[in-house]
């Protein structure tokens, strides 16, 4: 059996619906990851094969001024994890971010590349690498910008911003890869499925600037907006961002047989499904 933790976030519900077998799914109102307690309870009782770790504090600017909370459930929160995966002979699967890196190297970041995180929330999320890897049996992967139909997200907030105002600025400085939670949700379950382990970059191909993604948003979507581009500093956000934070998923590729697809082409079926959901 594989257990989601954090089944009803924006990835978890894509992971619920792609991930084959019996697959089960457990939230806060299951399991606070921040006690050991917890954790031993739903694992010991559930007794999962796999364990796939959805749950996160990912307000990347509230990590600033909460960053013991973020200790606690992106770094310490894994370790519980770590403790009883291993104890019952479970793989642990730790889903990861970008943020691990200062985006200075300038070319797309390879799995083995040093880190060192700008933000709390990037520390925190490396805290919760290393501890996913007190377990032995574990597999790290590290993916960005994501978006889904299941939360809040960059292309969600652009959309809503139609029916607010005719103009909206979009920082033109920071370079990735928007990735859509099925794609991801799709590159876990061939990561499992073809039993790798270690720590892989999952997103989907190409890259962009946020700017440039929220213009390629309102073009696909039919959507009437002037973007304005401005530069991260003119934002001032709380919480230093890196500037370019690509991710080489060549390893994901050459393990796995997998190469996901391109970001745009992502899009277009994301806003699809969004409105064969019936969302405007």
């Amino acid at each position: 059996m594989i257990l989601v933790v954090g089944a009803k976030g924006m990835l978890g519900q894509d992971l619920m619906r792609v991930l084959p077998g019996d697959v089960r799914g457990v939230d806060v109102e299951e399991i606070d990851i921040t006690s050991p307690e917890s954790v031993r309870r739903v694992l010991v009782t559930l007794k999962p094969r796999v364990v796939v770790n959805c749950a996160a504090y990912t307000d990347v600017d509230g990590c600033e001024t909460n960053r013991e909370l973020a200790m606690a459930v992106n770094g310490e929160g894994v370790g519980h994890l770590a403790a009883v995966t291993r104890e019952i002979g479970a793989l642990l699967v730790q889903v990861s971010t970008d943020y691990v890196f200062d985006g200075t190297k300038g070319s797309p970041y390879r799995e083995d590349d040093p880190v060192n995180p700008l933000s709390v929330y990037g520390k925190s999320k490396l805290l919760g690498e290393e501890k996913a890897r007190q377990n032995p049996d574990h597999l790290i992967v590290r993916t960005q910008w994501l978006y889904g139909l299941g939360g809040k997200n960059f292309v969600e907030t652009m959309l809503r911003l139609v029916g607010e105002r005719k103009e909206v600025a979009v920082v033109d400085d920071q370079i990735g890869s928007p990735t859509w939670t099925v794609d991801l949700a799709l590159a876990i379950s061939q990561l499992l499925d073809t039993d790798c382990r270690g720590t892989y970059h999952a997103a989907n191909r190409g890259t962009c600037t946020w700017f440039a993604f929220a213009e390629s948003i309102f073009a696909e979507a039919g959507k009437e907006m002037t973007v304005r581009p401005q530069t991260t500093e003119e934002l001032g956000r709380p919480a230093p961002r890196p500037l370019y934070s690509v991710l080489d998923c060549s390893k994901l590729t050459h393990d796995a047989g997998l190469a996901l697809e391109e970001w745009r082409e992502a899009l277009k079926t994301y806003l699809e499904k969004r409105r064969d959901a019936g969302r405007n």
